[in-house]
């Protein structure tokens, strides 16, 4: 099986110790399928409140897009919003609560298990056209409505410039609500949380089928795991549950380059107040500073999910568009990957039986949004479906032609998509 993908991420990691493969037969209260932030999340949850749970993982713990995202702790006000307008505000204390839920759980577990994870809060939205800035003072406007005034600020291109030492932007909203982390780290340090609660890990054990029933079982080529509730939490990466899953999502492709660290008088003029920073385009650029001074520059999305033939060559004169004074700066690692994207950007969390749960499709947004999915499917299992119904309540289009024909039909968005942030 695949090790952890060589990024920057992967070098810094500060847990390399492996989990067993499952081998044989073992019975648990819950099998979650999949050892990302959705799956550790949900089963650090249940193990805290007394559950015996198994996590079954194909590769490594964090080595889908929970190890290897650009590390950004977001509340999208684009999903609360979509949900707002399709549950109407009978619901929106509800979907506001959502919004940071995810950050809560992130921050008591940084804390609570002391992971080491290079947390930090700070982060701006950049307008690079007059629209896009009308969507901040929107999103500003309704972030006072609801109190958040103090940790948000509305900036113009001069206060934009002198933040991030460039004059590509005609604004901004800072959020300091909003952070970003080493997203490996975290993973990795959930999953010895979930440990040191009981949790056994098993790594390196790609899952061939779920075997419905009463108490279904969960099977791989050497073992299976019997529960009474499963949890599939395996995102663009799984092909479990086809007749009720396929079609309902499709894979999209992001990627970043890693710098040598920089000097100290660049970092202070390109980022001093280290924000994570992301621009209102459809296709993307973000970009931090790591922890010890790199630029971590991401971006150029496709819906093809296929691999640039260089990343480097894709993402350089993106970032140099920005900064051209890195031009002889060092690019030490590139790597990408895939995420798992719903056309109408709403997450898909529900079952597809009474005991079997699925939670994918975070569209770009997942490490918030995982954590959220994760005790959201773990308060379902407890018996509080409230939370799980919001999301049983949306309505989501299959893709004609199953994942393999979403794919490509999503492909071909790819091109109205980049007109659309031309003009």
């Amino acid at each position: 099986m695949a090790e952890h993908c060589r990024s920057w991420y992967a070098a810094t990691a500060n847990d390399r110790r492996g989990h067993p493969s499952l081998a044989g037969e073992q019975a648990a209260d819950v099998c979650v399928i999949g050892a990302g932030f959705t799956g550790l999340s949900a089963a650090l949850t249940l193990a805290e409140r007394g559950y015996s749970v198994a996590v079954v993982e194909a590769q490594r713990v964090g080595w889908g897009a929970s190890g290897r995202n650009g590390g950004q702790l977001i509340g999208d006000p684009g999903t609360e919003a979509r949900m707002r307008r399709r549950l109407g505000e009978a619901d929106a204390d509800a979907l506001w609560a959502l919004r940071w839920r995810g950050h809560e759980i992130v921050e008591e577990r940084v804390r609570g298990y002391a992971i080491d994870c290079d947390f930090r809060r700070g982060y701006v939205d950049v307008a690079i056209k007059p629209r896009q800035m009308r969507d901040l003072e929107a999103d500003h406007a309704y972030l006072q409505q609801r109190g958040f005034a103090d940790e948000s600020r509305l900036l113009g291109a001069a206060e934009v410039a002198e933040l991030l030492g460039t004059t590509a932007y005609v604004g901004g909203l800072t959020n300091f609500r909003n952070g970003h982390l080493h997203p490996l780290n975290l993973c990795l340090g959930e999953a010895r949380a979930a440990v040191s609660r009981g949790v056994r890990v098993f790594e390196q054990s790609p899952v061939t089928r779920i075997e419905h029933g009463a108490r279904p079982r969960v099977v791989t080529d050497r073992g299976a795991v019997s529960a009474e509730a499963v949890l599939l939490a395996g995102d663009a990466l799984h092909r479990l549950e086809g007749r009720r899953l396929d079609g309902h999502t499709f894979n999209a492709g992001s990627f970043i380059i890693a710098t040598a660290p920089l000097p100290a008088e660049a970092r202070r003029r390109i980022n001093p107040r280290d924000l994570a920073v992301c621009d209102g385009n459809h296709l993307l650029d973000y970009f931090r500073l790591s922890a010890d001074g790199r630029l971590l520059f991401g971006g150029r999305c496709n819906y093809s999910g296929r691999e640039p033939a260089s990343i480097r060559r894709a993402l350089v004169p993106r970032m140099l568009k920005l900064y051209p004074e890195l031009r002889d700066v060092a690019i030490e690692y590139e790597w990408g990957g895939l995420v798992g994207v719903v056309p109408n950007r709403i997450p898909l969390l529900g079952r597809s039986a009474p005991n079997v749960y699925f939670a994918q499709g975070y569209s770009g947004n997942g490490i918030n949004m995982s954590h959220i999915a994760g005790e959201i499917v773990a308060d379902a299992i407890d018996g509080t479906l409230a939370r799980l119904d919001l999301f049983e309540r949306i309505g989501h289009r299959r893709l004609p032609l199953g994942r393999w024909g979403g794919d490509r039909l999503m492909a071909l968005a790819l091109a109205w998509y980049r007109l659309r942030d031309l003009l």
